[in-house]
């Protein structure tokens, strides 16, 4: 890797970025130390909310479900990514913009979590080079820590150099980068392990994830619910400890799964969605003609019934507690003191 004068990596952190810059590119605006803005933070165009109804595996329609029987637990890890980016520098209107990714898995020892083999980091600089002339740019990082931000759409149109719309560019770029070391390290998981992983956040990316049976995502987001009419009305009616009917969720370029709704708190005096996770297995049923409706209402009490043995401790101070289990609390905050 390129070294900057003193003999660093110039991307080993934010602060050895920005003197990097700040040496090797005399025709940019290098920020005022601890002035990045940080992209994480920025308001952007989120997902609009949409409904998409699926398809029943369980039952003839989404109806509520109490999970039956005492919580247990039965996750052994968890996995959680993390994402930091910071503006470093400015070429005119083109930001450029420093990121760091991490993923780790903990595993629960003797009572306690600790670290799964080595977690995954990557650092990298993000900038529309389609716009940028200054060719120093490009020399003065290794090619492999650069990406850029303004590549073409499918049809070829590269777009507009709104400062605004390439800090969202940049934003999306580092989460790409985070979901792919994600996927990296569970498929390793699947590959190497048998026992039971909670990941936070969908399956469905990786064939190979999707398809393990020791594998569990949690979705904690509901931009898009995959429900609508009576079915959305009776998920969003769920108490604490029912879930729904168990559907199949297949989106245009991921793997199919099967998912419920889960309520894991009471959601008295909050927003409907208050407490509520969407959980992802494996489509088992997906080459049976005709499902085997209780083997599917079997695994999905048993998962519901891990889910609501992880409440305890709960995961304040974090804003999503009501969703939040504590093993991915802890991988969060054993990432956050890496990076």
């Amino acid at each position: 890797m390129q070294a900057d004068v003193s003999g660093r990596d110039p991307t080993a952190t934010f602060h050895a970025a920005l003197r990097h810059v700040a040496q090797r590119l005399p025709n940019v605006r290098p920020v005022l130390a601890g002035a990045g803005a940080v992209l994480e933070r920025l308001p952007g165009d989120p997902e609009a909310p949409r409904l998409i109804a699926a398809e029943p595996v369980e039952d003839d329609g989404v109806r509520p479900h109490r999970v039956p029987g005492t919580p247990t637990t039965g996750f052994s890890a968890f996995l959680d990514g993390t994402q930091q980016s910071r503006v470093l520098a400015w070429i005119g209107a083109a930001p450029i913009v420093y990121g760091c990714v991490a993923a780790a898995v903990r595993v629960r020892a003797a009572r306690r979590l600790v670290t799964w083999r080595e977690p995954i980091e990557q650092r990298r600089v993000y900038a529309p080079l389609t716009y940028t002339v200054d060719a120093a740019l490009a020399d003065a990082f290794p090619r492999q820590t650069l990406v850029d931000t303004a590549t073409p759409d499918a049809g070829g149109v590269i777009p507009p150099p709104h400062p605004t719309l390439l800090l969202e560019r940049a934003r999306l770029a580092v989460s790409r980068d985070r979901e792919e070391i994600e996927r990296r390290l569970a498929e390793r998981w699947c590959r190497d392990e048998q026992r039971t992983l909670l990941i936070d956040g969908g399956i469905g990316a990786s064939e190979a994830v999707a398809q393990a049976p020791c594998v569990v995502g949690v979705v904690k987001s509901h931009r898009t619910l995959y429900v609508d009419g009576a079915a959305l009305q009776a998920v969003l009616a769920l108490s604490r400890g029912e879930r729904s009917t168990v559907i199949r969720i297949a989106p245009r370029g991921r793997s199919s799964v099967l998912s419920w709704y889960l309520r894991l708190r009471t959601h008295d005096g909050h927003d409907a969605l208050w407490g509520l996770v969407r959980v992802e297995v494996a489509d088992t049923e997906r080459s049976v003609p005709l499902p085997d409706h209780a083997r599917v209402a079997g695994r999905a009490d048993t998962v519901s019934r891990w889910l609501l043995a992880e409440l305890e401790p709960i995961s304040l101070p974090d804003p999503r507690w009501d969703k939040m289990v504590y093993g991915v609390r802890n991988v969060e905050e054993y990432l956050k003191a890496r990076v």
